[in-house]
């Protein structure tokens, strides 16, 4: 019996919303919880429809014991739910995933509506510092942050406030901090802050050595907010 070739396994696909990993969290999910459910979709996809928290144990790190609990939340917190279907005077059992797909779907609802308002917000503030209406060029740019490269808007205002308060109010500058944010692995304003408070101190450092006066309130405005 020959061994299954690379292509024929990549053809062995489960077909997932990828809303699924990027919001499970926020739904209050944690990996193992994830996992467990797509076991159960897995099985599903091979007609099996309600399988024991012993054959979904064969294939996760848990006990089928931790399995069954797990099953339990999932049922109480509405991400699952357990229907039966009459089949010839003959009632069986199912799992159902669409109050996970549900979940899901008023998660998504819910950041978008949310990153909307949000991202209005952040190009009032831009307008606010530059005191102008932003060009095109610069409206695409913001947008490229948010939509391409996936940067949180509180990270974008902190950009915005560290080039403010440096005297460096253009959009290139900006650019270039969150580019130095995103390849230090800078991901939360608080540490976009101490990067920037270490920063800045070395060069009050450098500046004492050289006998030239340093305004630390151009950076710690911000930095201790």
């Amino acid at each position: 019996m020959s061994e299954p070739s690379i292509s024929s396994m990549l053809q062995n696909q489960l077909n997932l919303p990828i809303t699924l990993f990027q919001k499970y969290s926020l739904l209050g999910l944690n990996e193992e919880q994830v996992m467990l459910l797509l076991q159960i979709y897995a099985y599903q996809q091979e007609g099996h429809s309600f399988p024991t928290p012993e054959q979904l144990a064969e294939h996760m790190t848990m006990s089928s014991e931790a399995c069954s609990k797990e099953l339990r939340y999932l049922i109480q917190r509405q991400f699952l739910s357990i229907e039966e279907e009459n089949n010839d005077d003959i009632i069986k059992e199912y799992y159902s995933l669409e109050p996970l797909w549900q979940s899901l779907f008023r998660a998504e609802e819910s950041y978008e509506d949310n990153t909307d308002q949000e991202a209005g917000e952040i190009f009032q503030r831009f307008e606010q510092e530059f005191g102008r209406p932003l060009s095109p060029f610069e409206i695409e740019l913001v947008n490229s942050w948010i939509d391409e490269e996936r940067i949180e808007l509180s990270l974008i205002h902190a950009a915005l406030r560290e080039a403010v308060l440096m005297s460096k109010l253009n959009f290139k500058y900006i650019d270039r901090i969150l580019l130095e944010w995103k390849r230090k692995g800078i991901k939360t304003v608080d540490q976009a802050k101490q990067a920037s408070k270490t920063y800045h101190q070395h060069q009050t450092t450098r500046q004492t050595q050289q006998n030239h006066p340093y305004d630390k309130s151009l950076y710690y405005n911000w930095l201790e907010e």
